[in-house]
């Protein structure tokens, strides 16, 4: 899928790879790459999604997996073009520097509904933990999902489902 051919407000279903990652993860991606090491994670044209699941119940993929706000992850958005993403998944608006930062970067920021974990966990065909296995919930799960649901908040073009310009 073409993520510069979407708009502010766009509703999409997305089927690929998805990798989750909060604060924890990205404080530890960040000083990685600052201090020049090897990330433990290919995240070549795939999305971070701001989540840190429940445990997994017994016959399930994976336990409710609803996001996370996303704000708290603004301070890293300059590195995001170094894991080579297309855009970032979370909930609620973030700092407008980050929406120019998407049409910088040509990053697609989407939101999902907070509280509809357990329906967006029936989305995801399969979940495997790949770094960071001592941050638990919090560590990087590569997802494989199917028909997820997204809603574009800030597209490559600088525009803001939050702020709808005319």
């Amino acid at each position: 899928m073409d993520f510069k051919t979407l708009h502010a407000g766009d509703i999409i279903t997305f089927t690929g790879t998805v990798y989750t990652a909060r604060d924890a993860a990205h404080l530890r991606l960040k000083g990685i790459i600052d201090n020049g090491g090897d990330l433990p994670v290919d995240f070549t044209d795939s999305l971070i999604y701001y989540a840190g699941p429940t445990p997994t119940k017994p016959g399930e993929i994976i336990g409710s997996i609803g996001p996370t706000t996303s704000s708290r992850m603004d301070k890293f958005i300059d590195y995001m073009p170094t894991l080579k993403i297309k855009g970032m998944i979370g909930k609620g608006p973030r700092d407008p520097y980050v929406c120019e930062a998407c049409k910088k970067y040509g990053l697609v920021y989407f939101v999902v509904t907070g509280g509809a974990g357990a329906l967006l966990s029936k989305r995801i065909t399969s979940a495997k933990e790949v770094a960071f296995e001592d941050l638990g919930c919090e560590s990087i799960k590569k997802l494989t999902v199917k028909d997820f649901p997204l809603i574009v908040a800030y597209d490559t073009y600088g525009n803001s489902v939050f702020e709808r310009k005319n």
